[in-house]
């Protein structure tokens, strides 16, 4: 192995190369981009895992804040799917309240029926920062991104190419070599990251496994609008009459979009109904269709498939950066003298990843809503995986065992904040199984809930999210990392 084709400039394929290059620094990275093939996406926002990329790949906060238009990113506010908002956020202070796999701490706000408001960071709420608790996530602008990888990856002498690949030429089920019009290429091994054209691991016979019985939207409108004088500190994730418009704010400019089911409405209808709710007229940037779903097998002879290439749930929960994180930290172990059983086990675990978040994303549409034609008629049909999930956790919290593997993006704590809100967990068994609970683990429970309330109380370091960005963007310093989503 001395040679590595990236094929695809776009977040995947850069993420990819940028921790393999790390990983093996003697190996040859090359990627082949064309500036033919757009960018998918108006705005961005990481998962938890994007800390261990930047980590990993000696990647500051300061220099990714700065070069990205990025802000800040505590979590996902869930609005109109249910009575009162929810707010997607893992916080440290409460998940780590844990005896052994038990959820201690967020037994605690199930059985007292808190409000989020609560027990979740109050200045958040009031698209405030506290300085004393940077959050590990951010929303970026996607084209500054990917200049920002794009340099990183020359830093570290990554090979780019410009140039559209037409060909791509197979034997015994291997990738022989790759051509253009002009130059052919020829490397030990190769990643796709050519987004839906999937152009290489089609060439290897993938067969697409759809979520389209499973998952409703199938169509999205994206949008940029105007800078404005605050920002979220957060993702806005809202219902609307047929699926649910994001927001993400980034330095200069907001991204927008509108996921829907076309079934009941087109990208002009989708559109009007946005700028109702905004109360100013837009311009779509981008209109796709899509079809929810994920390859069976992401690795096929000696060729990878990443980001788009390999997957695509949907937008809500940001889980697409997240899945090509944990794909290229998978790979790492298995690249360099890889067999056939590690093919093997790398799609095994690719095929936890995808229905993983499948699964999580679903669950978000089990609300019960009935204010539109689409939430009348929605009626889901949930696979076997998180059925026998929901029955499990209708009695008692999730707990790690519950979800094979090691890569997956949602465990244990992201279900259960969900599961609450949605009130999918019998209250009257998590009361039960809080209330056997030992004196002294109820107390140590107790005092830490009070513990979190209490410092999320102090505003002294707390400012305005655009305000706390402007102040500090010259002399910015994140170095209080302590919260994840």
């Amino acid at each position: 192995m001395k040679k590595i084709c990236i094929v695809g400039g776009g977040t995947a394929g850069l993420i990819t190369a940028l921790i393999l290059k790390n990983r093996f620094s003697s190996l040859q990275i090359d990627i082949i981009k064309s500036d033919k093939i757009g960018i998918i996406g108006v705005g961005e926002g990481s998962t938890e895992h994007w800390k261990e990329f930047i980590d990993f790949t000696n990647i500051t906060p300061e220099e990714l804040i700065k070069e990205t238009g990025a802000t800040f990113k505590y979590g996902i506010m869930f609005k109109d799917w249910t009575k009162q908002p929810y707010f997607h956020n893992v916080i440290d202070s409460i998940s780590r309240i844990t005896f052994g796999q038990y959820k201690a701490g967020y037994a605690y706000t199930i059985k007292n029926n808190l409000n989020p408001k609560e027990y979740t960071d109050k200045h958040t709420w009031d698209n405030k920062i506290n300085s004393n608790c940077l959050p590990n996530q951010y929303h970026f602008n996607t084209f500054k991104l990917n200049s920002f990888l794009l340099k990183k990856c020359k830093e570290i002498d990554i090979n780019i190419f410009e140039d559209e690949i037409i060909k791509v030429n197979v034997k015994k089920n291997n990738i022989k070599s790759i051509e253009s019009k002009s130059k052919k290429y020829k490397h030990d091994f190769y990643i796709d990251s050519t987004g839906f054209k999937r152009l290489l691991i089609s060439k290897l016979g993938a067969k697409w496994n759809s979520y389209s019985k499973y998952l409703p939207m199938n169509e999205a409108i994206a949008f940029p609008t105007t800078d404005t004088e605050e920002y979220t500190p957060y993702t806005l994730s809202k219902a609307m009459s047929s699926g649910w418009l994001w927001r993400i704010p980034t330095q200069g400019r907001w991204g927008n979009g509108y996921v829907f089911n076309n079934k009941y409405i087109n990208a002009e209808q989708a559109k009007r109904e946005c700028e109702k709710y905004l109360g100013y007229k837009i311009e779509i940037g981008k209109n796709v269709k899509f079809e929810a779903g994920a390859i069976e097998k992401a690795w096929i002879g000696n060729c990878v498939a990443t980001g788009l290439s390999s997957s695509f749930i949907e937008p809500l929960e940001a889980s697409s950066i997240g899945t090509s994180i944990q794909q290229a930290f998978m790979l790492i172990h298995f690249i360099i003298n890889y067999k056939e059983t590690d093919i093997e086990l790398y799609n095994t675990r690719f095929k936890f990843i995808v229905e993983n978040i499948r699964d999580f994303v679903l669950l978000h549409y089990l609300t019960g809503k009935k204010d539109s034609k689409f939430w009348k008629e929605f009626k889901p049909n949930i696979p076997e995986s998180l059925k026998k999930n929901l029955l499990k956790w209708k009695h008692r919290l999730p707990i790690k065992e519950d979800f094979p593997g090691f890569y997956q993006l949602f465990n244990d704590h992201n279900f259960i904040i969900v599961l609450k809100e949605l009130n999918l967990i019998n209250k009257k068994s998590i009361e039960k199984e809080y209330n056997f609970l030992s004196k002294n683990l109820k107390d140590y429970t107790e005092s830490k809930i009070k513990e979190h309330n209490n410092f999320y109380k102090d505003y002294t370091n707390v400012m305005s999210h655009k305000k706390y960005l402007q102040s500090n963007i010259n002399n910015l310093k994140v170095n209080n990392i302590t919260k994840r989503i």
